[in-house]
């Protein structure tokens, strides 16, 4: 041994034989005569060294594995998405069906003609951090990720969800609901090939023709305070285009850009305010945009739910306004790269997925997915099936839906959280209506609208018997004025009088709800919580509501309704003008556009600054704000838009009849019943 601890051995050529006992004493007493630190170094290092090669060996296995299952699928038989085995339950090995799913997926990592067509950017991956939120980074823990295998490119939606023909050809034009006649394999330019690289989403547009949308009109503002909703919006597009132009956000007090997932949010995201607004420049400007820089190929983790409802419901429903195709083939472009997140073991879709190399995986900071976020999708992936005429987006979402059916659940109340992986609710997780619960009730009615108004569907009983849970758990009122309001349950039982200003999105769903025929119980619960919306704005010196606010529970308290410091900021959020305008719409009572233009004119007064307007840090003190130096897409997506259709004068501008908001704002077009 030397001294710096290195042992040099020399062994003549037949030294090594394994017969050799000379040679097998003298590397033991060479081992022996190391140090034990540096012998458990060695052990480990070989350790690690051979887990890795059986990983690999594995990994390899189950991929080869994996294509020659889909191979075998491909030539034996049709194949129906969750119709052979259903993929919900883990015991009817979901796992065959989840390769199928996987392989198909690498088409959409295929770039489509269009995207040859067009010069490709290939920006920068940008800065993730929003404000302390959690950022949508690379894929954390391995048993959280699923990853596509490599496999030949196919399209997805026709692997997924279409039959194949004796060449081996598959038709993704065989599940159309009404079916187009089929051509002979000659006319290539006709067909869709199993050896092509990618559908062609616009040669399959061209074929269903008859059943694409036609353009609306809309005839613009038509009144003083619609002109100064569109005033406010030019005004936060003029800073957006100067600042931020291509960008998520713009940050209008230091006039610079924010991003978040690099897709253009605030363009993407206003689309549709645009067009009914009238604002024909503007939205030819985006529209361009969208069609020459939008690309969904980057590497980078974005959050399913977000991107779901500000960018595919912004592209569907600037489609179904306008009639313009290239927003559906912008649409399906991003709902393939979207259905990866789908492939967990439950089938409850994972948070984030990477658009560019198709892979999903539960967010950073959690296991669980939030229930909200899993459960509002629907509406969007939907309408993607019924518009395009292919199955496997409404498939997806449609399972997820019979899942969460089957939980069990707090008098129809859901926690918060659930694990896309077992798909079942965190234990003792809090029950709220605000964040990461929300949406969830509101897409049980909307999706009903959505799909004819069915009776005895499990989405309007599971809505229904939320609200009673509603009414008998969350609903409190206050001791001296009783301002009804709706708290929380911490752990699942323990009540806390806490509502979120997410929570005002609810007197308008529960007014949309009775308009469709729910019990009056819903109409006066609506009434009541709308009032006390409203004074979670005027009971401060801005005429501003904070993000949260508390509830005394007792007369001892000093006020009914108060706000804790860390609360008191505004982030331009939409929900009460959205309950406003459900119940202008509704009623025709010109009381509740009085009530949004009092809370418009506090937006000009304390959120306008020179290249927008700006969310604040503080409500309860007009000279002290705090500007937060953030203008978040939905201020253009749905308060804005919200605002309009509030102070028209036709208050059919949108037919609630014909059309349903999703969560961002975005209206889609109501189906009649499948009959």
């Amino acid at each position: 041994m030397k001294e710096n601890g290195h042992i040099t051995l020399t062994l003549s050529s037949g030294a090594v034989a394994s017969t050799d006992e000379r040679g097998r004493k003298s590397l033991r007493r060479a081992w022996n005569q190391l140090p034990r630190c540096q012998r458990n170094l060695i052990i480990l290092g070989v350790t690690a060294f051979c887990v890795t090669v059986l990983l690999c060996l594995t990994g390899d296995q189950l991929i080869a594995a994996s294509i020659k299952d889909v191979e075998e699928k491909a030539i034996a038989s049709p194949y129906q998405l969750r119709r052979e085995i259903p993929l919900q339950n883990p015991h009817h090995h979901p796992d065959k069906d989840k390769d199928l799913i996987a392989a198909a997926a690498a088409a959409a990592a295929t770039p489509s003609a269009l995207d040859r067509r067009l010069p490709n950017p290939n920006p920068e991956p940008a800065d993730d951090k929003f404000d302390g939120n959690i950022a949508y980074g690379e894929a954390n823990s391995a048993e959280n990720v699923v990853r596509v295998p490599d496999t030949p490119a196919v399209a997805l939606p026709a692997l997924l969800d279409k039959t194949v023909d004796n060449d081996g050809s598959i038709d993704i034009l065989n599940n159309v609901e009404e079916p187009i006649e089929r051509l002979p394999i000659e006319q290539l330019d006709e067909r869709e090939q199993l050896n092509e690289s990618h559908t062609d989403i616009k040669r399959h547009l061209k074929k269903i023709q008859p059943l694409l949308a036609k353009g609306q009109h809309f005839h613009g503002a038509t009144n003083e305070r619609q002109s100064a909703v569109v005033a406010a919006f030019k005004h936060s597009w003029a800073g957006y285009q100067k600042y931020a132009w291509g960008h998520d956000n713009l940050k209008p007090v230091s006039q610079f850009s924010h991003e978040w997932f690099g897709l253009g949010l605030t363009i993407v995201d206003a689309l549709d305010t645009m067009y009914i607004m009238g604002l024909d420049e503007e939205f030819k400007e985006a529209r361009d945009w969208v069609d020459l820089s939008l690309r969904f190929s980057t590497k980078r983790d974005v959050n399913l739910f977000e991107v779901t409802i500000r960018v595919l419901g912004g592209l569907l429903s600037a489609y179904h306004l306008s009639g313009d195709t290239m927003f559906l083939s912008k649409s399906a472009e991003l709902g393939n790269r979207l259905l990866p997140a789908f492939l967990s073991p439950s089938g409850i879709p994972y948070s984030d997925v990477n658009l560019g190399d198709l892979s999903a995986h539960s967010p950073k900071w959690s296991p669980d997915s939030s229930t909200s976020e899993v459960t509002t999708v629907q509406l969007e992936f939907r309408d993607l099936s019924r518009s395009t005429n292919i199955s496997i987006y409404e498939n997806v979402v449609n399972k997820v839906n019979e899942k969460v059916h089957d939980l069990e659940k707090t008098d129809g109340l859901v926690p918060i959280f659930i694990n896309a992986n077992t798909g079942t609710f965190r234990n003792y997780a809090t029950i709220s209506l605000g964040a990461r619960g929300d949406s969830y009730y509101e897409y049980l009615l909307k999706q009903w609208i959505q799909t004819g108004r069915n009776d005895n569907d499990n989405l309007i009983l599971d809505y229904m018997q939320a609200i009673d849970g509603v009414l008998t758990k969350l609903m409190r009122r206050t001791p001296r004025e009783h301002w009804v309001y709706i708290g929380e349950l911490i752990n699942g039982k323990d009540f806390k009088p806490k509502m979120d200003h997410l929570t005002c999105y609810l007197p308008g769903t529960l007014i949309l709800g009775h308009q469709n025929g729910m019990p009056d119980s819903h109409l006066i619960l609506a009434r009541d919580l709308l009032d006390t919306c409203y004074q979670t704005y005027m009971q401060h010196p801005t005429h501003l509501a904070a993000e949260i606010s508390y509830f005394a529970l007792t007369d001892k308290e000093e006020h009914d309704i108060y706000v804790k410091p860390n609360d008191a900021h505004n982030l331009l959020r939409p929900e009460f003008i959205e309950s406003l305008y459900y119940f202008y719409a509704i009623t025709g009572n010109r009381t509740y556009q009085d009530m949004g233009w009092t809370i418009f004119q506090a937006f000009e007064t304390h959120a306008k600054v020179n290249a927008g307007y700006t969310s604040l840090g503080n409500v309860r003190n007009t000279q002290n704000t705090r500007m937060r130096d953030l203008m978040e897409s939905f201020w253009l997506s749905e308060t804005l838009k919200y605002f309009y259709l509030l102070f028209s004068d036709n208050r059919k501008e949108i037919d609630l009849d014909q059309w349903v908001f999703n969560s961002e704002g975005h209206p889609l077009p109501v189906y009649p019943p499948k009959t």
